[in-house]
């Protein structure tokens, strides 16, 4: 027994989901649906200067499409706000189409994603929310993903496959809005990456530590299977997570060579809204070292990230 006390966590005040103010809803969703090429997207990214920034786009696109058609891994690493701004039904049909092998993320695409599959909304207001110790005590989404994740520990699974199944298994008139449970259905690989405390489901009193910490190791060991196989035109894109995914991504670089497995010549590319440091040396700089390339976009995810993927797929469809 630990000699220091623990909160009590018994008498929490918590309240429905279904009641709380949300800043994102499923009609705000962006669309995945067809298009037959009124917008010819790809003849504006092709016709943009070739120089600066508007010059490594188009290289970008050019070694992910590539990646695609060698069928070479094409990996994605998220932060929450990708799930906040609405871009998972795109994401989805990236992986239907074969172009994403894996996806990877912090503990807060979960809940963002959970929430969406269980009540067609996420995103409260913090600072409101944050003056009564409301914030992130909404009843569904810690007790649903503590009890995915405890499922998960038990049964040998991983974090992200554990939501996942339990997703898959959930049936409301919103989850075919959840990426995990898409990728689920496809074997499409969602590992999740957790710092105790980051996530608001580690406040509920059904957090289990034991299963959070080994669901989430087994998804790093998972995530470096991943990553092996980015040797030789792979590509790993990180959108939007400035912290946990860099960190994570450089250990899975330092044990997949460790164990001997080649990979250079792959190519990296970050996406994110402000510039920060460890995206920069632990993604775009450090992995690479004259072997591949890596690449660094500003910009707002809502607008960057949906006018990368649909140039890739207005390629990859017109692809004779």
């Amino acid at each position: 027994m630990s000699k220091y006390e623990q909160i009590d966590l018994d008498n929490q005040k918590r309240y429905s989901l279904s009641e709380r103010p949300s800043k994102l809803n499923s009609r705000q969703l962006g669309s995945a649906k067809d298009f037959s090429g009124e917008i010819p997207l790809l003849a504006f990214v092709e016709n943009l200067p070739d120089i600066l920034k508007a010059k490594d786009f188009k290289k970008l696109l050019d070694h992910t499409y590539n990646a695609y058609k060698r069928g070479k891994p094409v990996i994605v690493a998220l932060g929450g706000h990708i799930i906040k701004t609405g871009l998972s039904p795109l994401l989805i049909k990236m992986a239907k189409i074969g172009v994403i092998k894996c996806f990877a993320g912090n503990g807060s695409i979960v809940v963002h994603d959970y929430e969406l599959a269980l009540n067609g909304q996420t995103s409260e207001d913090v600072g409101k929310a944050l003056a009564d110790g409301s914030f992130g005590m909404a009843k569904e989404t810690g007790d649903g993903v503590n009890k995915a994740v405890k499922y998960a520990y038990d049964n040998g699974l991983g974090y992200g496959e554990g939501i996942g199944k339990a997703l898959h298994e959930m049936d409301t008139e919103y989850t075919e809005l959840s990426l995990f449970r898409a990728a689920y259905s496809m074997d499409v690989p969602v590992t999740v990456h957790v710092a105790i405390g980051t996530d608001i489901v580690h406040q509920h009193n059904s957090a289990s530590g034991q299963a959070i910490g080994e669901c989430s190791l087994r998804d790093f060991r998972i995530f470096c299977n991943q990553i092996k196989d980015l040797h030789d035109g792979g590509v790993f894109i990180n959108l939007g997570s400035a912290v946990i995914m860099p960190e994570v991504f450089l250990k899975a670089v330092t044990v997949v060579r460790n164990l001997g497995h080649p990979l250079h010549s792959f190519y990296t590319a970050v996406f994110d809204m402000n510039h920060h440091y460890r995206p920069q040396v632990n993604i775009v700089s450090r992995p690479i070292q004259g072997k591949g390339a890596g690449y660094y976009f500003i910009g707002h995810h809502e607008i960057m990230v949906p006018l990368f993927f649909y140039a890739l797929w207005e390629r990859i469809k017109n692809d004779p």
